[in-house]
């Protein structure tokens, strides 16, 4: 009877690491995936303008700690300027319970329109210009309920230099905040 109870207790104790089923991570995602909107504040090196407008954003981290962000932001003041940028790039992101700070670096394209200069002898019409850009930046995700993400962004752009417009080029800062849809 005794050898019955020992082989027994062994089979038992052999089998128990085949009874943790979830004990291995198997149930996780690959991605980390939110996808939102933001209200967008650009101080312009056109003038002493500040434009304003709306943008959409989506993240897709692969890693814990790494992932890409797509940017298409507009933002206009009078007379029908506008700047307008198409961006993607990598993300570097840090988490600390609810707040997730992050930077980037961005490669995209950037527009500029504007009105014709008032007087001007040349007849220079009212231009649509685009640039190949890069911007570097940072900002915060706060996990505000589990589907709901609450962003706040900062971004230096350079797009470059323009002999018709200035001599230095267009390098505008970008402030947004905004709220994105998490995808769990």
């Amino acid at each position: 009877m005794l050898s019955k109870i020992v082989i027994f207790a062994c089979l038992a104790g052999s089998a128990l690491p085949f009874l943790h089923g979830q004990a291995v991570y198997t149930a996780g995602k690959r991605f980390d995936i939110q996808a939102g909107g933001t209200f967008v504040l650009t101080r312009s090196d056109y003038g002493t303008q500040d434009f304003k407008g709306a943008g959409v954003y989506s993240t897709i981290d692969f890693r814990r700690h790494l992932g890409i962000e797509l940017d298409f932001r507009q933002a206009g003041g009078p007379l029908n300027t506008y700047e307008r940028n198409y961006e993607a790039g990598l993300r570097y992101v840090l988490h600390y319970n609810r707040a997730a700070p992050y930077a980037k670096l961005m490669i995209g394209r950037g527009v500029f329109n504007f009105p014709p200069y008032p007087n001007d002898p040349s007849g220079l019409a009212s231009a649509n210009l685009a640039y190949n850009m890069y911007a570097f930046g940072g900002g915060a995700d706060y996990s505000l309920k589990p589907y709901l993400n609450l962003r706040a962004d900062f971004e230096y752009q350079d797009w470059g230099s323009d002999p018709y417009l200035l001599t230095t080029g267009i390098s505008p800062m970008v402030f947004s905040v905004g709220a994105a849809w998490h995808f769990r």
